[in-house]
């Protein structure tokens, strides 16, 4: 599990910061690496092909294999050919050969994600899960520090074609977890073939159905904050590369500042913000994170009037990564609050996804907003839609969100099977 979560992790920065940054230096405009972002919409749209994954046997490897595994073979080898491929790119002469290879990475890391989630629930019973998923985000961690860092540490000294190129070789830990993983293929049971359509509504409409029906209107505000509450990061996020070497900073200084020191805040963020939901309940944290997750961004307005300032751009990152990462935790917990017992994943997919897809589609436009507005001004309007967020968890509080609702409806069990799956 440790190793499978390494190759979940490689990949989705070399698609998206990472890459940002290789464009950045090669002197690629910011509105092409801002529309360049919308690769990652894979990772939130992965649920719409979930169920063909699921259900659908590979010629050849699937008798090798089993199911599970012939598709995580698969999915990594396609991952390490599309790093491979972007490795032998060159965004300043072809940028639409990047753009194919960025692509199909991300849709093969997307489609591993899958897998990889659903042998581990498929290879250890309920009170095991906890160890599998601790190892599995050790993994994507050390993978995030590799393709962050360690990817700016070689094209520093050796260029990008080969940092991309070792990030692919690094897909082999994976393949070698896959290959010695144990068989583990969905169990069969009564009424488990079915139609696409109707595995569909099982995963997609009964969980929403379930939301509105224990939520009534209230739900509008609570998918109107979560697909706010995080979208200031999200937007500065894709053009952050290009402002650091646009203020002058070096690869190593960008990694030591944001993918090393940066990751450690990030992590006492995030522990702090477990921490405040323990000790001042769910709704005042998720408050106290939106004001001040969207507020840090005006430490980079600082940083844009101030150009090339080593000490002020430690600063921003601190208070940025614990900010973000607090507030992280914080819509984690909400979110995880809002799933009923019966469909506890695939609502929290469902509402994981939500809470990404606004910011992707804006984080599109990034490159143009910067250009009409210059980098002060932009962070500082990111920042402006803490506003509104505030303005959303008041009125939750204000209506008791969460005091009071009718029991979710309890399930089939081949419908809990194929739901969770």
């Amino acid at each position: 599990m440790l190793a499978l979560g390494f190759a979940c992790g490689l990949p989705i920065l070399l698609v998206f910061s990472t890459l940002s940054a290789w464009l950045a230096t090669a002197g690629i405009q910011r509105t092409s690496i801002g529309l360049l972002s919308y690769v990652s919409f894979a990772y939130s749209l992965k649920f719409l092909w979930a169920p063909v994954i699921d259900r659908a046997d590979l010629p050849f490897l699937s008798r090798r294999l089993g199911r599970r595994r012939s598709w995580m073979v698969l999915s990594q080898v396609v991952v390490a050919a599309g790093l491979l491929g972007m490795s032998q790119g060159d965004p300043a002469a072809s940028l639409s050969f990047m753009v194919i290879c960025a692509l199909v990475t991300a849709f093969a890391s997307a489609t591993q994600d899958i897998v990889v989630d659903s042998w581990r629930i498929d290879a250890a019973p309920t009170e095991r899960q906890g160890v599998m998923l601790a190892a599995y985000q050790l993994g994507y961690a050390i993978a995030r520090a590799f393709a962050g860092a360690g990817a700016l540490y070689i094209a520093q000294g050796a260029g990008w074609s080969l940092a991309y190129g070792a990030m692919a070789a690094l897909m082999l830990v994976g393949l070698t977890a896959a290959f010695l993983a144990p068989r583990q293929d969905p169990v069969t049971v009564e009424g488990e073939r079915r139609s696409l359509g109707t595995t569909l509504r099982v995963a997609v409409v009964d969980p929403f159905s379930d939301l509105v029906r224990r939520k009534g209107a209230r739900l509008v505000l609570i998918l109107a904050l979560i697909m706010l509450y995080r979208l200031p990061d999200i937007i500065s996020g894709v053009m952050a590369q290009p402002f650091y070497i646009e203020q002058g900073f070096t690869l190593t200084e960008i990694a030591n500042v944001t993918k090393v020191y940066g990751v450690i805040v990030g992590v006492v963020g995030a522990l702090a913000g477990g921490w405040a939901v323990i000790r001042f309940g769910l709704q005042a944290s998720l408050l106290f994170g939106g004001i001040v997750a969207a507020a840090s961004n005006l430490m980079f307005s600082w940083l844009a009037l101030s150009g090339h300032d080593t000490m002020l751009f430690v600063l921003s990152i601190s208070i940025d990564n614990f900010a973000g990462n607090f507030a992280g935790t914080a819509l984690i917990a909400y979110m995880s609050s809002l799933a009923s017992p019966a469909f506890v994943a695939t609502q929290y997919a469902l509402l994981s996804s939500l809470y990404a897809l606004p910011g992707k589609f804006v984080g599109g436009f990034s490159g143009f907003m910067v250009d009409a507005m210059g980098y002060p001004i932009f962070f500082a309007a990111s920042a402006g839609i803490g506003i509104p967020v505030a303005l959303l968890c008041l009125a939750l509080i204000a209506l008791k969100e969460g005091a009071a609702e009718p029991e979710p409806a309890p399930v089939p069990e081949a419908e809990a099977i194929a739901a969770k799956a």
